[in-house]
């Protein structure tokens, strides 16, 4: 049960599917909701839902959604008494963080120390290795720019190597690189992307596996001392970096592995004093987990650890910002059952291109084990500012069987008219062969669309 003390007022600084989740949740533990919007979002769903509405700038998110001083000003207007950044936009901006505690609001996420610490990919996995979390073979550290000391970190760790920006993330301020003689051009051209695009050109180097798997674990930590894991989810089926279609849990994991490696990130939200909801993503191959990073705030597929635990994850933040404790332990936790997560993109299913525009008719999918999670409805127009995302189709099943063909009732149930949707390729993949057996790499999606 959550404790009884609760936050009064929550400004929402974000838009879409995650604002209406976050809505939802303050609406049913009695917290009133201020929504925040830009000029091309006046006719999202959960304005007309929310107490208070504020405009805060025209449609560019530099304008609006990011424009830090204008969502501050908004709370401070309305009377807000935290802050919830969602995803995307401000989530993991640690100036942001502090900025909303400074002006005396609770910051609904972690502290912004902690945001920079695992922000940078260099001290996260520092911090990483200290608390025994298992990390990718490479630099432990910054890649020297010392060609000669470059050279022979490069031969010790193995080729192939990947060089990432310290500041990087979204697929961006990365190259792989196979022989020798490609490092320090590929390092020189690194740590240019990664000033141009992060305002920092700090780069690392690690080892890089062939063909991994994406799986990351889900923690709720309430920076007092207590963290819980709501286990696994593999989110292998990937294009451009990007997420397609999550599960929990993952298929064919090492039970050894699997239970070491959810111990170790449970120890390390201890050790970092971490607060709220966070990931650790890892690369899995041959039975052994490689950490990559953390993100520090709720994710997009969070919904598959809630189907499969049945713990609220957003409500859960909510009543950590508050001050409170955890509200569950790790022996409260039990994994039932398997869930697939589809994100919906208003986009060309084959050339992926975004498709905005009026959706003329939106029906949803229903049914034993069937979740929407989506500001979709007929006669919404879907503007061209922001990202693809407009919705997530959920399924749950007593297996992983089960959940797949409450997925394949549910695609060929959904109706979005007026706009192209990927919708077909999810019902391509939800058929497919090889990830209908399970355990697929993060180069499966892009190897099958490249060969179609």
């Amino acid at each position: 049960m959550l404790k009884p003390q609760k936050l009064e007022k929550v400004l929402i600084a974000n838009r879409g599917e995650i604002a209406l989740r976050i809505l939802r949740a303050c609406k049913e533990m009695g917290i009133k909701t201020v929504a925040v919007y830009s000029t091309a979002d006046k006719e999202l769903m959960h304005l007309g839902l929310a107490d208070e509405t504020v405009c805060i700038g025209p449609a560019p998110a530099n304008l609006s959604y990011l424009h830090i001083p204008a969502i501050i000003a908004a709370a401070e207007v309305t009377g807000a008494t935290a802050i919830h950044p969602g995803y995307g936009f401000l989530a993991e901006n640690a100036d942001f963080a502090e900025q909303v505690e400074k002006s005396g609001f609770a910051f609904i996420g972690p502290k912004a120390d902690t945001i920079r610490l695992m922000g940078d990919k260099v001290s996260a996995k520092h911090a990483m290795i200290t608390a025994g979390v298992p990390t990718v073979p490479g630099s432990d550290g910054p890649l020297p720019e010392d060609e000669e000391t470059a050279l022979r970190i490069g031969r010790e760790v193995g080729y192939p190597v990947i060089i990432k920006a310290a500041g990087g993330g979204g697929g961006r301020g990365m190259r792989v690189v196979h022989r020798e003689e490609d490092l320090i051009e590929a390092a020189k051209q690194t740590r240019e992307e990664a000033g141009a695009w992060f305002s920092n050109p700090m780069v690392y180097l690690e080892k890089y596996l062939t063909n991994p798997r994406h799986v990351e674990v889900q923690v709720i930590s309430d920076g007092q001392g207590n963290a819980i894991h709501l286990g696994d989810r593999d989110c292998s089926l990937q294009r451009r970096h990007q997420k397609v279609l999550e599960e929990a849990p993952a298929p064919g994991i090492d039970e050894t592995a699997r239970a070491e490696v959810l111990a170790r990130c449970v120890k390390a939200c201890v050790d970092i004093n971490y607060r709220g909801a966070g990931t650790f993503e890892f690369l899995y191959e041959n039975g052994r987990f490689y950490f990559i990073e953390m993100n520090t705030r709720v994710q997009v597929e969070h919904p598959v650890s809630e189907m499969v635990t049945g713990i609220d994850i957003l409500k859960e933040m909510l009543s950590i910002a508050a001050g409170n404790k955890l509200s569950f332990t790790q022996a409260d936790v039990n994994i039932h059952g398997h869930s697939l997560e589809c994100r919906i993109n208003a986009e060309d299913p084959a050339t992926f291109m975004p498709s905005p525009g009026m959706v003329k008719h939106f029906h949803a999918p229903g049914g034993n084990g069937v979740r929407v999670d989506s500001h979709l409805y007929s006669g919404y127009k879907v503007p061209s500012n922001y990202d693809s995302l407009i919705g997530k189709l959920i399924t749950w099943g007593s297996t992983r069987d089960e959940a797949m063909a409450r997925m394949r009732n549910a695609l060929d149930e959904i109706v979005v008219d007026g706009i192209k949707t990927n919708i077909p390729l999810h019902r391509d993949l939800v058929n497919d062969e090889g990830f209908c057996k399970g355990g697929v790499n993060i180069h499966y999606l892009e190897h099958k669309l490249a060969n179609q």
